[in-house]
Protein backbone atom coordinates (compact mmCIF):
# COMPACT_ATOMS: atom_id res chain seq x y z
CA UNK A 1 0.00 0.00 0.00
CA UNK A 2 1.46 3.33 -1.08
CA UNK A 3 1.96 5.83 1.73
CA UNK A 4 0.06 9.12 1.35
CA UNK A 5 1.55 12.27 2.87
CA UNK A 6 -1.60 13.94 4.21
CA UNK A 7 0.17 17.30 4.59
CA UNK A 8 0.69 17.45 0.81
CA UNK A 9 -2.14 15.32 -0.56
CA UNK A 10 -4.22 16.81 -3.38
CA UNK A 11 -7.77 15.53 -3.80
CA UNK A 12 -8.64 14.29 -7.27
CA UNK A 13 -11.03 17.06 -8.32
CA UNK A 14 -12.34 17.47 -11.87
CA UNK A 15 -9.87 20.33 -12.37
CA UNK A 16 -6.99 18.08 -11.30
CA UNK A 17 -8.02 15.47 -13.87
CA UNK A 18 -8.37 18.17 -16.54
CA UNK A 19 -4.87 19.49 -15.80
CA UNK A 20 -3.37 16.01 -16.06
CA UNK A 21 -5.25 15.29 -19.30
CA UNK A 22 -4.15 18.63 -20.75
CA UNK A 23 -0.49 17.90 -20.00
CA UNK A 24 -0.81 14.41 -21.51
CA UNK A 25 -2.38 15.70 -24.73
CA UNK A 26 0.20 18.46 -25.11
CA UNK A 27 3.00 15.91 -24.64
CA UNK A 28 1.48 13.54 -27.22
CA UNK A 29 1.18 16.38 -29.74
CA UNK A 30 4.78 17.40 -29.10
CA UNK A 31 6.06 13.84 -29.57
CA UNK A 32 3.84 12.71 -32.49
CA UNK A 33 2.98 15.87 -34.44
CA UNK A 34 1.24 16.18 -36.83
CA UNK A 35 -1.61 14.22 -35.25
CA UNK A 36 -5.40 14.26 -35.60
CA UNK A 37 -7.96 14.65 -32.82
CA UNK A 38 -9.14 11.08 -33.43
CA UNK A 39 -5.60 9.72 -33.05
CA UNK A 40 -5.14 11.81 -29.91
CA UNK A 41 -8.21 10.17 -28.42
CA UNK A 42 -7.00 6.72 -29.47
CA UNK A 43 -3.46 7.14 -28.15
CA UNK A 44 -4.46 8.86 -24.89
CA UNK A 45 -7.50 6.70 -24.19
CA UNK A 46 -9.58 9.83 -23.48
CA UNK A 47 -13.08 10.38 -24.83
CA UNK A 48 -13.31 12.42 -28.00
CA UNK A 49 -15.42 15.08 -26.29
CA UNK A 50 -12.74 15.55 -23.61
CA UNK A 51 -10.02 15.77 -26.25
CA UNK A 52 -12.03 18.29 -28.25
CA UNK A 53 -12.57 20.59 -25.26
CA UNK A 54 -8.90 20.60 -24.24
CA UNK A 55 -7.69 21.06 -27.83
CA UNK A 56 -9.92 24.10 -28.31
CA UNK A 57 -8.43 25.65 -25.18
CA UNK A 58 -4.86 24.95 -26.32
CA UNK A 59 -5.62 26.47 -29.74
CA UNK A 60 -7.17 29.55 -28.12
CA UNK A 61 -4.06 29.98 -25.97
CA UNK A 62 -1.90 29.57 -29.12
CA UNK A 63 0.08 26.60 -27.77
CA UNK A 64 -0.99 24.50 -30.76
CA UNK A 65 -2.49 25.21 -34.19
CA UNK A 66 -4.32 23.35 -36.90
CA UNK A 67 -2.13 22.30 -39.80
CA UNK A 68 -2.73 20.44 -43.04
CA UNK A 69 -5.76 18.29 -43.81
CA UNK A 70 -4.80 14.61 -44.04
CA UNK A 71 -5.71 12.54 -47.09
CA UNK A 72 -7.42 9.24 -46.26
CA UNK A 73 -8.68 6.50 -48.61
CA UNK A 74 -12.22 7.02 -47.30
CA UNK A 75 -14.20 8.88 -44.67
CA UNK A 76 -13.83 12.39 -43.34
CA UNK A 77 -10.43 13.96 -43.81
CA UNK A 78 -9.05 15.05 -40.40
CA UNK A 79 -7.26 18.33 -39.69
CA UNK A 80 -3.85 17.67 -38.18
CA UNK A 81 -2.56 19.37 -35.03
CA UNK A 82 0.97 20.68 -34.45
CA UNK A 83 2.76 22.85 -31.92
CA UNK A 84 2.54 26.52 -32.83
CA UNK A 85 5.99 27.51 -34.11
CA UNK A 86 5.07 31.20 -33.77
CA UNK A 87 5.15 30.84 -29.96
CA UNK A 88 8.70 31.49 -28.77
CA UNK A 89 10.66 32.25 -25.61
CA UNK A 90 13.76 34.29 -24.84
CA UNK A 91 16.47 32.30 -23.10
CA UNK A 92 19.75 33.08 -21.37
CA UNK A 93 22.54 30.74 -20.33
CA UNK A 94 24.87 32.39 -17.83
CA UNK A 95 28.49 31.56 -17.07
CA UNK A 96 30.83 33.52 -14.78
CA UNK A 97 32.18 35.79 -17.54
CA UNK A 98 29.88 35.22 -20.52
CA UNK A 99 26.28 34.56 -21.47
CA UNK A 100 24.46 33.13 -24.48
CA UNK A 101 21.09 34.65 -25.39
CA UNK A 102 18.64 33.05 -27.82
CA UNK A 103 15.11 32.95 -29.20
CA UNK A 104 13.75 29.38 -29.21
CA UNK A 105 10.40 28.06 -30.47
CA UNK A 106 8.18 25.29 -29.09
CA UNK A 107 9.99 22.67 -31.17
CA UNK A 108 13.38 23.61 -29.71
CA UNK A 109 14.65 25.43 -32.81
CA UNK A 110 17.09 28.27 -32.13
CA UNK A 111 15.84 31.19 -34.24
CA UNK A 112 18.38 33.80 -33.09
CA UNK A 113 21.53 33.64 -31.01
CA UNK A 114 23.93 36.14 -29.45
CA UNK A 115 26.81 36.04 -26.98
CA UNK A 116 27.80 38.58 -24.34
CA UNK A 117 30.86 39.23 -22.20
CA UNK A 118 29.86 39.85 -18.60
CA UNK A 119 31.29 41.62 -15.58
CA UNK A 120 31.06 40.41 -11.98
CA UNK A 121 28.44 43.09 -11.23
CA UNK A 122 24.99 41.44 -11.39
CA UNK A 123 23.21 44.77 -12.01
CA UNK A 124 25.39 45.38 -15.07
CA UNK A 125 24.83 41.75 -16.14
CA UNK A 126 21.05 42.28 -15.97
CA UNK A 127 21.32 45.49 -18.04
CA UNK A 128 23.42 43.78 -20.73
CA UNK A 129 21.01 40.83 -20.95
CA UNK A 130 18.00 43.16 -21.15
CA UNK A 131 19.50 45.16 -24.00
CA UNK A 132 20.36 42.01 -25.96
CA UNK A 133 16.94 40.44 -25.39
CA UNK A 134 15.16 43.60 -26.53
CA UNK A 135 17.14 43.53 -29.78
CA UNK A 136 16.30 39.88 -30.38
CA UNK A 137 12.62 40.44 -29.64
CA UNK A 138 12.50 43.36 -32.08
CA UNK A 139 14.03 41.09 -34.75
CA UNK A 140 10.99 38.77 -34.55
CA UNK A 141 7.91 41.04 -34.53
CA UNK A 142 5.73 38.27 -35.96
CA UNK A 143 6.34 35.92 -33.02
CA UNK A 144 4.39 35.57 -29.76
CA UNK A 145 6.86 35.74 -26.86
CA UNK A 146 5.71 33.79 -23.79
CA UNK A 147 8.47 34.64 -21.34
CA UNK A 148 12.13 34.32 -20.41
CA UNK A 149 13.98 31.19 -19.28
CA UNK A 150 17.34 31.58 -17.54
CA UNK A 151 19.88 28.80 -16.97
CA UNK A 152 22.33 29.52 -14.13
CA UNK A 153 25.55 27.94 -12.79
CA UNK A 154 24.10 27.64 -9.32
CA UNK A 155 21.03 26.67 -7.32
CA UNK A 156 17.73 28.54 -7.45
CA UNK A 157 15.13 28.44 -4.68
CA UNK A 158 12.01 27.02 -6.35
CA UNK A 159 9.68 29.21 -4.27
CA UNK A 160 11.44 32.58 -4.32
CA UNK A 161 13.25 32.12 -7.66
CA UNK A 162 16.32 33.71 -6.03
CA UNK A 163 19.83 32.46 -6.67
CA UNK A 164 20.96 30.98 -3.35
CA UNK A 165 24.22 29.16 -4.17
CA UNK A 166 26.60 30.00 -7.03
CA UNK A 167 30.22 30.01 -5.81
CA UNK A 168 31.67 30.43 -9.31
CA UNK A 169 29.66 33.61 -10.03
CA UNK A 170 30.91 35.54 -6.97
CA UNK A 171 27.72 37.64 -6.94
CA UNK A 172 26.31 39.56 -3.99
CA UNK A 173 22.60 39.07 -3.25
CA UNK A 174 20.68 40.24 -6.33
CA UNK A 175 17.18 39.58 -7.65
CA UNK A 176 17.93 38.82 -11.31
CA UNK A 177 14.44 37.51 -12.00
CA UNK A 178 12.75 40.71 -10.88
CA UNK A 179 15.18 42.86 -12.89
CA UNK A 180 14.48 40.93 -16.10
CA UNK A 181 10.73 40.69 -15.51
CA UNK A 182 10.46 44.43 -14.86
CA UNK A 183 12.62 45.34 -17.84
CA UNK A 184 10.87 43.05 -20.35
CA UNK A 185 7.37 42.96 -18.80
CA UNK A 186 7.25 39.20 -19.27
CA UNK A 187 7.25 36.25 -16.87
CA UNK A 188 10.74 34.99 -16.02
CA UNK A 189 11.67 31.50 -14.80
CA UNK A 190 15.14 30.63 -13.53
CA UNK A 191 16.70 27.23 -12.96
CA UNK A 192 20.01 25.52 -12.31
CA UNK A 193 21.79 24.61 -15.55
CA UNK A 194 21.81 20.86 -14.87
CA UNK A 195 18.09 20.76 -14.05
CA UNK A 196 17.40 22.85 -17.15
CA UNK A 197 19.44 20.50 -19.35
CA UNK A 198 17.65 17.48 -17.91
CA UNK A 199 14.29 19.15 -18.61
CA UNK A 200 15.49 19.76 -22.17
CA UNK A 201 16.28 16.08 -22.64
CA UNK A 202 12.86 15.17 -21.30
CA UNK A 203 11.08 17.77 -23.47
CA UNK A 204 13.09 17.64 -26.71
CA UNK A 205 15.39 14.61 -26.34
CA UNK A 206 15.37 10.82 -26.34
CA UNK A 207 14.40 9.82 -22.81
CA UNK A 208 11.05 8.18 -23.50
CA UNK A 209 10.62 5.35 -21.00
CA UNK A 210 13.60 6.38 -18.84
CA UNK A 211 12.57 6.65 -15.18
CA UNK A 212 15.94 7.06 -13.45
CA UNK A 213 18.68 9.28 -14.84
CA UNK A 214 21.39 11.72 -13.83
CA UNK A 215 22.64 14.61 -15.95
CA UNK A 216 26.06 16.08 -15.16
CA UNK A 217 27.03 19.51 -16.49
CA UNK A 218 30.76 20.02 -16.96
CA UNK A 219 31.86 23.63 -17.35
CA UNK A 220 33.60 26.02 -14.92
CA UNK A 221 32.18 23.73 -12.25
CA UNK A 222 30.28 20.45 -11.99
CA UNK A 223 26.51 20.34 -11.51
CA UNK A 224 23.91 17.59 -11.44
CA UNK A 225 20.25 17.06 -12.26
CA UNK A 226 18.36 14.03 -10.94
CA UNK A 227 15.41 12.11 -12.38
CA UNK A 228 14.18 9.50 -9.87
CA UNK A 229 11.16 7.28 -10.52
CA UNK A 230 10.14 9.63 -13.34
CA UNK A 231 10.25 12.79 -11.19
CA UNK A 232 12.76 15.65 -11.27
CA UNK A 233 14.31 15.84 -7.80
CA UNK A 234 15.19 19.34 -6.58
CA UNK A 235 15.30 18.82 -2.81
CA UNK A 236 14.97 21.43 -0.09
CA UNK A 237 15.51 24.96 -1.46
CA UNK A 238 16.43 23.45 -4.84
CA UNK A 239 19.84 22.27 -3.59
CA UNK A 240 19.68 18.61 -4.71
CA UNK A 241 22.37 17.64 -7.20
CA UNK A 242 25.35 19.66 -5.95
CA UNK A 243 27.67 16.72 -6.56
CA UNK A 244 30.47 19.03 -7.69
CA UNK A 245 30.95 20.14 -4.10
CA UNK A 246 31.45 16.68 -2.63
CA UNK A 247 35.05 16.52 -1.44
CA UNK A 248 37.09 13.71 -2.98
CA UNK A 249 40.37 14.75 -1.33
CA UNK A 250 40.51 17.07 1.71
CA UNK A 251 44.10 17.93 0.75
CA UNK A 252 43.15 18.89 -2.81
CA UNK A 253 42.88 22.34 -4.43
CA UNK A 254 40.77 25.03 -2.81
CA UNK A 255 37.25 25.19 -4.29
CA UNK A 256 35.10 28.29 -4.84
CA UNK A 257 32.74 27.01 -2.13
CA UNK A 258 35.56 27.22 0.45
CA UNK A 259 36.26 23.49 0.82
CA UNK A 260 39.28 21.62 -0.49
CA UNK A 261 39.32 18.83 -3.05
CA UNK A 262 35.74 19.09 -4.31
CA UNK A 263 34.94 16.98 -7.36
CA UNK A 264 34.85 20.05 -9.63
CA UNK A 265 38.42 21.03 -8.66
CA UNK A 266 39.55 17.84 -10.41
CA UNK A 267 36.98 17.35 -13.21
CA UNK A 268 35.80 20.78 -14.39
CA UNK A 269 37.01 22.58 -17.49
CA UNK A 270 39.10 24.85 -15.23
CA UNK A 271 40.72 21.73 -13.79
CA UNK A 272 41.50 20.41 -17.29
CA UNK A 273 43.25 23.70 -18.13
CA UNK A 274 45.25 23.40 -14.91
CA UNK A 275 46.24 19.83 -15.88
CA UNK A 276 47.43 21.14 -19.26
CA UNK A 277 49.42 24.04 -17.78
CA UNK A 278 51.14 21.76 -15.27
CA UNK A 279 52.05 19.08 -17.81
CA UNK A 280 53.10 21.36 -20.69
CA UNK A 281 54.80 24.08 -18.66
CA UNK A 282 53.24 26.63 -21.04
CA UNK A 283 53.41 30.20 -19.79
CA UNK A 284 50.49 31.46 -21.90
CA UNK A 285 47.03 30.70 -20.57
CA UNK A 286 44.57 29.23 -23.04
CA UNK A 287 40.79 28.87 -23.17
CA UNK A 288 39.04 25.50 -22.96
CA UNK A 289 38.07 25.73 -26.64
CA UNK A 290 41.79 26.02 -27.44
CA UNK A 291 42.45 22.90 -25.37
CA UNK A 292 39.79 21.01 -27.35
CA UNK A 293 41.38 22.18 -30.61
CA UNK A 294 44.82 21.04 -29.45
CA UNK A 295 43.33 17.71 -28.41
CA UNK A 296 41.85 17.27 -31.89
CA UNK A 297 45.34 17.91 -33.30
CA UNK A 298 46.69 15.12 -31.03
CA UNK A 299 48.83 17.45 -28.95
CA UNK A 300 50.10 15.04 -26.25
CA UNK A 301 49.71 17.51 -23.37
CA UNK A 302 46.16 18.43 -24.43
CA UNK A 303 45.22 14.78 -24.91
CA UNK A 304 46.65 14.00 -21.50
CA UNK A 305 44.72 16.86 -19.86
CA UNK A 306 41.41 15.84 -21.46
CA UNK A 307 42.01 12.19 -20.59
CA UNK A 308 42.73 13.13 -16.97
CA UNK A 309 39.57 15.24 -16.90
CA UNK A 310 37.58 12.26 -18.20
CA UNK A 311 39.13 10.00 -15.57
CA UNK A 312 38.19 12.44 -12.82
CA UNK A 313 34.63 12.72 -14.14
CA UNK A 314 34.40 8.94 -13.94
CA UNK A 315 35.88 8.96 -10.45
CA UNK A 316 33.18 11.28 -9.14
CA UNK A 317 30.43 9.49 -11.04
CA UNK A 318 31.09 6.40 -8.95
CA UNK A 319 29.67 8.22 -5.90
CA UNK A 320 26.67 9.48 -7.88
CA UNK A 321 25.83 6.09 -9.38
CA UNK A 322 26.36 4.20 -6.14
CA UNK A 323 23.93 6.59 -4.44
CA UNK A 324 21.19 6.87 -7.09
CA UNK A 325 21.55 3.80 -9.34
CA UNK A 326 20.41 5.52 -12.57
CA UNK A 327 19.83 3.65 -15.81
CA UNK A 328 21.20 6.58 -17.84
CA UNK A 329 23.93 9.15 -17.19
CA UNK A 330 24.05 12.17 -19.50
CA UNK A 331 27.06 14.47 -19.77
CA UNK A 332 26.51 18.08 -20.91
CA UNK A 333 29.07 20.74 -21.72
CA UNK A 334 31.91 21.55 -24.10
CA UNK A 335 33.74 18.39 -23.04
CA UNK A 336 31.28 16.41 -25.19
CA UNK A 337 32.91 17.97 -28.27
CA UNK A 338 35.82 15.61 -27.59
CA UNK A 339 33.55 12.64 -26.79
CA UNK A 340 35.55 10.15 -28.89
CA UNK A 341 38.56 10.94 -26.73
CA UNK A 342 36.79 11.42 -23.41
CA UNK A 343 34.30 8.52 -23.44
CA UNK A 344 36.81 5.60 -23.41
CA UNK A 345 38.77 7.06 -20.47
CA UNK A 346 35.57 7.85 -18.57
CA UNK A 347 34.11 4.37 -19.06
CA UNK A 348 37.43 2.71 -18.17
CA UNK A 349 37.50 4.56 -14.84
CA UNK A 350 33.89 3.56 -14.19
CA UNK A 351 34.50 -0.11 -14.95
CA UNK A 352 37.60 -0.21 -12.73
CA UNK A 353 35.54 0.88 -9.71
CA UNK A 354 32.24 -0.83 -10.53
CA UNK A 355 30.35 -2.35 -7.59
CA UNK A 356 28.22 -4.81 -9.56
CA UNK A 357 24.97 -5.19 -11.45
CA UNK A 358 24.24 -3.49 -14.77
CA UNK A 359 26.23 -0.38 -15.55
CA UNK A 360 24.16 2.62 -16.65
CA UNK A 361 24.43 3.94 -20.19
CA UNK A 362 26.71 6.99 -20.35
CA UNK A 363 25.97 9.36 -23.23
CA UNK A 364 26.52 13.00 -24.23
CA UNK A 365 23.55 15.36 -24.37
CA UNK A 366 21.57 15.73 -27.57
CA UNK A 367 23.12 19.10 -28.47
CA UNK A 368 26.05 20.15 -26.30
CA UNK A 369 26.28 23.71 -27.65
CA UNK A 370 22.61 24.62 -27.13
CA UNK A 371 21.66 22.16 -24.37
CA UNK A 372 21.52 24.78 -21.61
CA UNK A 373 19.62 27.28 -23.77
CA UNK A 374 17.11 24.65 -24.87
CA UNK A 375 16.88 23.57 -21.24
CA UNK A 376 15.97 27.10 -20.15
CA UNK A 377 13.31 27.19 -22.89
CA UNK A 378 11.92 23.75 -22.00
CA UNK A 379 11.78 24.63 -18.30
CA UNK A 380 9.84 27.83 -18.96
CA UNK A 381 7.50 26.18 -21.47
CA UNK A 382 6.77 23.32 -19.10
CA UNK A 383 5.83 25.73 -16.30
CA UNK A 384 3.92 28.23 -18.46
CA UNK A 385 2.02 25.67 -20.55
CA UNK A 386 0.63 23.93 -17.48
CA UNK A 387 -2.94 24.84 -16.54
CA UNK A 388 -1.95 25.20 -12.89
CA UNK A 389 -0.06 27.98 -11.12
CA UNK A 390 2.62 27.84 -8.40
CA UNK A 391 -0.02 27.83 -5.66
CA UNK A 392 -1.91 24.89 -7.18
CA UNK A 393 -4.77 27.01 -8.55
CA UNK A 394 -6.10 26.52 -12.06
CA UNK A 395 -5.07 29.47 -14.21
CA UNK A 396 -7.45 31.43 -16.40
CA UNK A 397 -6.83 31.49 -20.14
CA UNK A 398 -3.93 33.88 -20.69
CA UNK A 399 -3.67 36.42 -23.46
CA UNK A 400 -0.42 35.96 -25.40
CA UNK A 401 2.25 38.60 -24.89
CA UNK A 402 3.85 40.05 -28.01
Amino acid sequence: MRRIDLTRAELASSETARRINRDILLEIIRARQPISRADLARVSGLQRSTVSQIIEQLIEELWIREGAVARLPRGRRPTMLVLNEDVVVLTADLHPRKAAIAVIDLNGRVLSHAELSLSHDPAKVATAILECMRRLRQAHPEKSFRGVGVSLPGRVDSQTQRLIFAPNLHWPDFDLRQALAKGLRMPVEMENAANACLTSELWFGRMQGVQNAVLITVSEGIGGGILANGQLVTGQNGMAGEFGHISLDPRGPRCGCGQRGCWETFASCKAALRHYQESSGASRRIAYQDLLALGAEKNPHAVGALTEQARQIGRGLRLVIASLSPELVLIAGEVTSAWNLVAPALRKEMEAQWLGGTMPRIEPTFDSDAARLRGAAAMLLQRRASAIDRNGKVKTKPKPRT
